[in-house]
């Protein structure tokens, strides 16, 4: 374990001085990606790092002839409180680290001219949950993130530093971590959201009719981005619901905890269109559904299911009872008519 940490803090140490070749960006990338924590620990030896210096800075610098006058200065301050050890040698970390210590009046234009460097060099992260399935998260901040079936985000390295931004398509329950200097966005092709700590649930797959964001807790502002335009802000227990066809926000009271059912593993229909419902069901239960009959569009349902115990069967059987539809099932593929 001391070995692989002492092999990553090498691989930081000459990313941040631009040393590293592709197979080992590569490598570094890649333990960057596995994990929370180890974005966390590049986060923050990446700042103490351009907290002095940027890239460009350190590469004209004498790196060397910066280490020895580091090491003079540790060497003095040992003899004040006992005998510097013959020997003694610093890992590479705090070598690189000599030269933040001796090039400090860099300042902060190279901080941000380093930031710029980070944010060119690694991809962003992508997460999703496959058909059938949900998926739980903790973004760098804290947030907690749950991923409907079907669903993907996508959020950057440098999160957490000067930004908290996210892209979903799909559905996602946030509980957001509250910090007052940097808001959190989702943002979809259809609509922006902002906060800045609070509980809601967004809903916006790119097949659905409607794009609907239901409020458990705090304030939202919401940018109706078919409009580009500031259209709304929710309180508690309220949703607002984006029509794309038209452009049109409505905002209307609900029980909005209801629309977060689905982390518990239920299927919720609160008054929502039969597309919508189809599409839903389609990623829960990995079938194709057609609807026959363009009429039955603008049906609206209204139910509440317990996915791992009613099969599909069931709750079509559950829409059908209001004589609103009928439906036959071949194998994978449905026909609603």
């Amino acid at each position: 374990m001391e070995e692989e940490k002492k092999h990553i803090d090498e691989l930081i140490a000459n990313y941040l001085t631009g040393g590293l070749d592709e197979n080992n960006l590569s490598e570094l990338k890649a333990w960057i990606a596995a994990s929370a924590e180890n974005e966390t620990y590049f986060i923050q030896q990446r700042e103490v790092w351009f907290s002095a210096v940027s890239r460009e800075a350190a590469s004209i610098y004498n790196k060397n002839k910066a280490f020895d006058t580091f090491r003079e200065r540790i060497h003095s301050s040992k003899k004040e409180q006992k005998p510097f050890r013959q020997g003694f040698r610093l890992s590479a970390m705090w070598r690189y680290a000599a030269v933040v210590a001796v090039i400090i009046a860099v300042g902060y234009l190279s901080y941000w001219r380093g930031e710029v460097n980070v944010k060119d060099t690694f991809a962003d992260i992508s997460v999703e949950a496959p058909l059938g399935s949900k998926t739980k998260l903790y973004l760098p901040d804290g947030t907690l993130v749950w991923l409907n079936a079907g669903s993907r985000m996508t959020y950057s390295q440098g999160f957490g530093v000067d930004n908290r931004k996210v892209e979903l398509e799909g559905e996602g329950y946030f509980e957001v971590t509250r910090n007052e200097k940097i808001p959190f966005y989702v943002k979809t092709k259809d609509l922006q959201l902002r906060v800045l700590g609070t509980k809601f649930n967004f809903r916006d797959y790119p097949e659905d009719h409607e794009v609907v964001v239901s409020l458990l807790e705090g304030k939202v502002e919401l940018n109706n981005m078919l409009k580009s335009e500031k259209e709304a802000f929710l309180a508690p227990d309220e949703r607002a619901i984006l029509n794309k066809s038209n452009g049109l926000m409505t905002v209307e009271s609900v029980a909005a905890s209801n629309a977060s059912q689905w982390t518990d593993g239920y299927l919720f229909f609160d008054e929502e269109l039969l597309p919508d419902i189809a599409k839903e069901l389609e990623r829960s239960y990995n079938v194709k559904i057609h609807i026959a009959n363009d009429s039955l569009n603008n049906f609206r349902f209204y139910g509440n299911f317990v996915r791992r115990e009613q099969n599909i069967q069931e709750v079509l059987d559950a829409l059908a009872s209001t004589e609103k539809i009928q439906y036959k099932i071949e194998e994978r593929n449905i026909t609603i008519y």
